[in-house]
């Protein structure tokens, strides 16, 4: 299927498993008509191949180490990224970053890195599934910088568009999504 065809079909995945109306307060505290619940679209089977296989050639010039997110939303994506990465001969590793370190155990607050791997000088794109004001995928970029990783993107499946452009560029991490809300709520 073309890249073309594989967008038009995803869409048509998400309108129907991920997409709303109805009021509803967002992770952000804002109060919205609408909304982008993507959980049932990433572990659709369908879904979750497209979801990997467009963010794949999205980022596939991007020369990029490692892929990853905030817990819960990023994780169903970076897994599958990094599962089709390897297929294509391209690996690149994911990762996830907790809302807040276990309590027991190693007490991570980056997790799926072995004792001996770093995000040190990597490149790294953070993924989201949903972006609002972008505030959560703010706080795995602070992480993520933590760590010692270069954060050369932020992508997002679907940009609500609703001032996360403003928040990245603040903090002077390019911002691309691979769909905007309006393309779902011109419908």
């Amino acid at each position: 299927m073309s890249i073309s065809a594989s967008r038009a079909r995803l869409a048509k995945i998400i309108a129907k498993r991920s997409f709303g109306r109805g009021e509803i307060t967002l992770a952000s505290g804002r109060k919205s008509d609408f909304y982008f619940n993507l959980k049932p679209t990433m572990l659709d089977p369908e879904g979750a191949a497209l979801l990997a296989e467009l963010t794949y050639d999205a980022l596939k010039d991007d020369q990029v180490d490692y892929i990853g997110g905030l817990e819960m939303g990023a994780v169903p994506i970076a897994g599958a990224i990094a599962q089709l990465s390897w297929l294509k001969g391209h690996p690149i590793a994911a990762f996830f970053v907790r809302k807040k370190p276990k309590e027991h155990g190693a007490k991570l607050l980056v997790e799926g890195l072995t004792g001996d791997e770093t995000l040190q000088g990597k490149r790294i794109v953070v993924v989201e599934d949903v972006t609002t004001t972008g505030g959560s995928a703010i706080k795995a970029v602070d992480s993520v910088r933590e760590a010692g990783g270069n954060v050369v993107l932020v992508f997002t499946m679907v940009d609500r568009e609703e001032g996360a452009d403003d928040t990245f560029k603040a903090a002077g991490v390019p911002f691309r999504a691979l769909y905007k809300a309006s393309e779902f709520l011109k419908g």
